[in-house]
């Protein structure tokens, strides 16, 4: 009974124990002052500083404890910016300020036109359509003819009559009316923007009853199929040629040879091997027909249509093209890509395609729900009274300014702006200085601000919510404070002592050297010929010097008279260092593309940097070295302030949960 009482006391209390661990992301790793780092602070910091939280999980705890003493450092410096009231500092909120604003338009777009813009075409080009179109073109019919004639048509089809016998009598593509408009199979991306979004907006079998209007003219489009698509497939062939002349004997035989292939194709026989043996098709008939991987549309059309409606490992009927009669094999296919693999692709086809729709779109979707009006009148007025005014500083002393700078120009959210704001604001732009004030240029500067302002006004109230943007401006915010202290007790504080750097310099001299050095003309040709020649030149008496100025086979001028050049493993530079006498010359040397001879000028032997020479490299130690000192007095002020004590083994859960 005893023994019964006891284990179910410290099961209670194992229990009561559980129950009053705090949660992992609970757990506190560090405290200063009285602040604590808990655990999820902790994980979220490391895995950002390495890239995620994967590569986070398989460090070592010796890096934890490493990443999480400089990380209390950090901390101790953000609260001490904190005690300082650093973040009330006037240029600091205006650096925060302009900040938010470039960067809340930039992630705005990134987020709602790139992103989604992004999403959207990768799913739509998962599936592939087969569209028909009747195009009215406008190139011999005024615009309002041919929108009158598509209505018609429509008409029609609305009343039962068919589409592809009025593609026949109607349409002005001559490519494609005798098919029923068919223009085969097409994926997003590939096509006018404005004829994808219509089509992939059409369920299969429908026409849309609605023309759509492209720079080739009005069409109605009829989707025929949607299907799921795979981007490449690879495949086999046989080829038996067939002559083009018509009614030709041979290309029944062709046509009965392709047969008697087939068949035995069907009884077993290996594809490759009576590719190899009967295809007349050069480009792939010794690697047993393979074709490699193609997408749609790279081959001819029956081609195409018969390899990609087959199976891995299926084999099709004999498939009759311009080029004969194929037997066709498909061996393998790629699936469509995950968006993570894709999206380099995508990104590429949406910049060259649909940003600057998607961008028009989305500039307007956020004018109307900014309730966007522009002052029509004041902005005629403006115009009219433009004069040559240009746009710099003058502009504040011109009758422009005087009489219609304060004129509302549009408003948005209620708020109006005038022309002085817009000036104001372009002047910022160094490419509009100086501008004309006139007409063309003033419409092209409202239409900017209009779309600057615009999405400025939305990212603001969009992004003053959206937690994402408020830890990337956080952590900017953090990186000025860092900055302004950092300015404040190290580099404002660092002295150039001349005497002192000039002490370094006598203590570490030896790790400032130069390696051996060498100046030298040199003779070059390409052919041991000319070279030869050279040699046979200097032996009789000529001057280097002037054989120098005669040889024209290299273009550049191959002198390091007055040029010190590393030796190392420079074939030449070696050579002229190995000399010992100042003017002697070497011997013929035999390099990768050609032959030198060269004269030595000067060596210079490997030694110490003079303190001159390296001046400027013991200066930046000194720097290093000072402004260590110092981040080491400012660390140890605000331990002694702080008095910080890390947990150590508490970072042998991190990342386990």
């Amino acid at each position: 009974m005893v023994k019964k009482f006891i284990y179910s006391f410290l099961a209670i209390l194992a229990l009561f124990a559980v129950s009053c661990s705090p949660k992992h992301s609970e757990i506190i790793v560090a405290e200063y002052g009285n602040n604590d780092i808990k655990m999820q602070e902790f994980e979220d910091a490391y895995a950002k500083n390495v890239g995620s939280v994967e590569a986070a999980k398989k460090d070592s705890v010796a890096e934890l404890d490493k990443f999480l003493n400089l990380y209390v450092n950090f901390k101790m410096k953000l609260r001490d910016a904190e005690v300082r009231a650093l973040d009330n500092d006037p240029e600091i909120k205006k650096e925060l300020e302009d900040y938010r604003k470039s960067i809340g338009v930039s992630y705005l777009l990134e987020k709602e036109l790139v992103e989604k813009g992004l999403h959207d075409l990768y799913n739509k080009r998962a599936d592939e359509l087969r569209v028909s179109h009747l195009l009215i073109r406008t190139e011999k019919i005024s615009d309002e003819e041919a929108k009158a004639k598509a209505d018609e048509i429509i008409a029609r089809i609305k009343n039962g009559a068919s589409f592809e016998e009025e593609v026949k009598a109607n349409s002005d593509d001559t490519f494609s009316k005798e098919n029923g408009g068919d223009i085969y199979y097409i994926t997003a991306g590939n096509i006018l923007p404005a004829f994808e979004d219509l089509a992939y907006n059409t369920k299969v079998g429908e026409v849309n009853l609605t023309p759509l209007k492209t720079q080739y003219g009005y069409h109605i489009l009829k989707v025929t199929d949607r299907r799921k698509r795979i981007p490449q497939i690879q495949a086999s062939h046989i080829l038996i040629s067939k002559k083009q002349e018509a009614n030709d004997s041979s290309n029944a035989a062709a046509l009965a040879l392709a047969k008697d292939i087939l068949e035995r194709i069907k009884k077993g026989e290996d594809f490759a091997t009576l590719a190899k043996e009967y295809s007349e098709d050069p480009g792939s008939k010794e690697v047993g027909g393979d074709l490699g991987f193609f997408s749609r549309r790279q081959m001819v059309q029956p081609f195409d249509e018969a390899a990609f409606n087959l199976q891995v490992g299926e084999v099709s009927d004999i498939v009759e093209t311009k080029f004969g009669y194929h037997i066709i094999k498909q061996t393998g296919r790629k699936e469509y890509a995950s968006f993570d693999d894709e999206k380099q692709n995508i990104k590429d086809i949406f910049e060259k395609t649909r940003r600057k729709i998607e961008y028009d779109k989305l500039l307007e979707q956020y004018a109307a729900k900014l309730n966007y009006i522009a002052n029509d009148a004041n902005i005629k007025e403006i115009i009219s009274n433009s004069d040559s005014t240009l746009l710099n500083d003058n502009y504040w002393e011109s009758e422009l300014h005087n009489n219609y700078g304060s004129k509302e120009i549009f408003t948005i959210d209620n708020k109006p702006y005038s022309f002085d704001s817009l000036v104001s604001y372009t002047m910022l732009d160094p490419k509009t200085a100086n501008n004309v004030l006139n007409g063309t240029s003033i419409s092209n500067f409202i239409n900017k601000f209009k779309e600057d302002k615009v999405f400025e006004v939305e990212a603001d109230k969009k992004l003053s919510t959206n937690v994402e943007f408020n830890k990337l401006m956080q952590d900017y915010k953090n990186g000025i404070l860092i900055f302004k202290l950092q300015e404040s007790e190290i580099w404002n504080k660092m002295a150039m002592d001349s005497v002192a750097i000039k002490n370094l310099y006598e203590q570490t001299k030896e790790s400032y050297t130069l390696p051996d050095r060498v100046q030298f003309l040199e003779l070059y040709a390409t052919k041991d010929s000319i070279i030869e020649n050279y040699m046979d030149k200097l032996k009789s008496g000529t001057p280097f010097e002037e054989l120098m100025r005669e040889q024209k086979d290299r273009a550049e001028t191959k002198s390091y008279k007055n040029e010190l050049k590393e030796v190392g493993s420079n074939l030449v530079a070696t050579a002229a260092f190995k000399l010992n006498n100042e003017g002697d010359h070497s011997g013929i040397i035999k390099g990768d593309k050609g032959f030198s001879i060269v004269q030595l000028v000067k060596k210079d032997p490997a030694r110490i940097k003079t303190f001159d020479e390296a001046r400027a490299e013991v200066t930046s130690a000194y720097q290093d070295i000072e402004s260590a000192n110092l981040e080491n007095e400012y660390i140890a002020r605000l331990r002694k302030t702080y008095e910080p004590k890390v947990f150590y083994d508490e970072l042998q859960n991190a990342f386990k949960n």
